[in-house]
């Protein structure tokens, strides 16, 4: 079972989660007060305590005031933000309880067995970065005929590779968690990733160089984010974040890239032995 009964109240805590990142695509204006209440709920929960709140204030407020700031306060508020997002990632800032959902499930019988937890500290890269690069979801651009076949092309080739590399085999499965897996995908994974390497780093390169070396160093970042499957996932990766960096810089939107990455992963899920082949 999914959420076991025990576990129902907590689940409220990320269905906020869910909520407030939603609504920080649709109704930015009101996305902080939904944070306020999440957090609130997670304190009631157990699901953080207040030295969690505390670090993840401290990186919020840090981030809202280097937007305005100049010169040397605004490199090292960055680097300040950069550093908070790193452990938020490497799940090193103390006081968070994430919501155990899958302990060792597999996809099929080829598969490896996988765990996945409901992160709270993670998707706090996302507002982060949002009160850092308010800018970062971008307005959209219309993709040409030609720019939308190449999207789509790689798209349809992208498994192809973790298939010729034998890091995956063909199994056609819907786990019954399926849904679980995508949401949290979606909102929390695709989200998260998507704001830092697509919205934050490639946008700040591609600004500050051209868009090779933005959406080249941003790829290649992502990948190497992705080194505990080893050399050749890190490779598949990296192929992966240029498909998402394309589509953030030709369309504009974040969200399109976010929607990119989660199809991928969907298909990888359903399609093909989730997370490796045994």
């Amino acid at each position: 079972m999914i959420f076991p009964n025990d576990l129902l109240p907590e689940a409220i805590t990320w269905l906020l989660l869910g909520a407030t990142v939603i609504t920080a695509f649709t109704l930015p204006r009101y996305w902080l007060h939904l944070l306020v209440i999440t957090f609130a709920s997670a304190l009631y929960f157990a699901n953080v305590n207040f030295v969690g709140v505390l670090a993840i204030t401290a990186g919020l407020a840090v981030a809202a005031l280097t937007r305005e700031a100049k010169g040397k306060w605004k490199i090292a508020g960055h680097s300040f933000v950069v550093l908070w997002c790193l452990a938020l990632v490497l799940h090193l800032i103390p006081g968070f309880n994430n919501l155990l959902v899958l302990d060792n499930v597999i996809t099929g019988p080829e598969s490896i067995p996988f765990t996945l937890y409901l992160n709270l500290d993670k998707p706090m890269i996302f507002f982060g970065l949002l009160l850092l690069v308010p800018t970062m979801l971008g307005k959209r651009n219309i993709l040409s005929s030609k720019q939308v076949s190449i999207l789509a092309i790689s798209f349809i080739l992208l498994p192809v590779v973790p298939l010729v590399l034998s890091l995956v085999k063909p199994e056609l499965s819907v786990p019954s968690w399926w849904w679980v897996f995508a949401l949290n995908n979606l909102l929390f994974t695709c989200v998260a990733e998507e704001a830092l390497f697509r919205g934050y780093i490639q946008r700040l390169l591609t600004q500050r160089f051209n868009p090779i070396v933005g959406i080249g160093i941003a790829s290649l970042l992502f990948g190497a984010a992705h080194f505990a499957g080893g050399p050749l996932f890190i490779v598949v990766a990296s192929l992966a974040g240029l498909l998402y960096g394309l589509t953030y810089y030709w369309s504009g939107k974040l969200s399109y890239a976010i929607t990119i990455h989660f199809g991928f992963n969907m298909v990888h899920l359903l399609l093909f032995t989730y997370p490796l082949a045994k």
